[in-house]
Formats: C-alpha cells, structure tokens, sequence
C-alpha cells in the first residue's frame, strides 16, 4: 500500500481540489446548471486525457516537441496570471459572459483555464512523471484516478457551496482566490525561470 499512498498524496497537493472552487464558481457564475454540468465534464475529460497521455508518454512528447518542465511552469504560470488579473481587476465590470459566445465558447472554459491549468498544471504533470519514475505506472495510475474522482465530486459540489456562502461570500472568495492564484502563477513562472537557469 505504501506505494500507493506515497504516490496519491503528492498529486492531491499539486491538484488541491478545494484551491479550484472559488475560480470554479467565479468563471460559471453567468451559466445554467446544464452549461455547469457541460463545462465541468469538458473539463473533467481535458484534465483525465492530459494526465493519462503525460503518464504513459509525456517524456517522448516532452523531447519531439523538445520542451521541458520548465518551459510548462512559466507557459502555465502566464495564463493562470492572466487569469487572476483579470478577476481582480475586471472582474465586476468587464468579465466577459461565457453564455455570449454559445455553447463552444462554453466548453472552452472547460478546457482553458478549468482542464488545464487549474486541475492539471504544471505541478501536477510533474507529480505525475516524478511519480511514475518512483513508483510505476500502477500505483500513478491508480492515485491519478482516485484524484480525479475526488476533483469530480468537488466540483459536484461547489455550486451547493455557492449557495451556501450567498453571492457576496462567493464573490469576495473568488477575490482573494484570485490574488492567492497570481502569487501561486509567479511562483510557478519563478520556479520555471530558476530551473532553466540551473539546466542552462
């Protein structure tokens, strides 16, 4: 079992389900519950596709694409950075409702920030691969789908969340979720500058 615990507990860290609700709940404010189970679906399906792909052949894209790690931290830290500025700043008056663009613009939220990177980010790539190396795929694998489950469930539950902190308490959540998610972005772009720096 110890491989299987030591190779879970690392990638529930890097994923943090309950880190994603406040930016879950922010982005699928203007949306019907069927738009919510849509988008979180999309999102579900990017995030378990991406994780499976970099398990079993992340090394081989990582070296035909001939990027690194570090080139998805500061990728990866730049959008989420935009992202939080973007709640920060515009987010009473300029957020731009995913409802106008139909239900393509819809799931591309799913996708973009929501599948990746807020679910599968850098850090949890790098769990993955690191915990592939350690323990084998069986034991990645089965942390992978556990976690995954457990990100399902909490998005299943965020809008009963919501409703429960009322619109200001979901708003104000969201602020502060969105300046803690700029520090996390610069520290991921940070982190990506520094290991080019010592692989350089």
């Amino acid at each position: 079992m110890r491989p299987y615990i030591e190779s879970f507990l690392p990638l529930f860290v890097a994923i943090n389900p309950m880190g994603i609700i406040p930016i879950y709940l922010s982005v699928t404010e203007n949306l019907t519950t069927a738009q919510r189970r849509r988008l979180t679906l999309q999102a579900m399906l990017t995030a378990v596709g991406l994780a499976v792909l970099i398990l079993f052949a992340g090394q081989l894209i990582f070296s035909l694409l001939g990027i690194t790690v570090n080139d998805l931290r500061v990728g990866g830290g730049l959008i989420l950075l935009v992202l939080s500025i973007s709640n920060l700043i515009f987010g009473d008056y300029r957020r731009r409702d995913p409802t106008e663009g139909g239900e393509e613009d819809v799931a591309s939220i799913g996708v973009v920030p929501i599948g990746i990177p807020l679910i599968v980010g850098p850090a949890a790539i790098t769990s993955i691969l690191v915990s592939r190396e350690a323990f084998g795929y069986l034991p990645t694998l089965s942390s992978l789908v556990i976690n995954m489950v457990l990100v399902f469930l909490t998005l299943a539950a965020a809008p009963y969340i919501g409703r429960f902190t009322g619109a200001a308490g979901s708003r104000a959540i969201a602020k502060v979720a969105s300046l803690f998610l700029a520090a996390i972005s610069v520290a991921m772009i940070r982190a990506g500058i520094m290991g080019m720096i010592k692989g350089g």
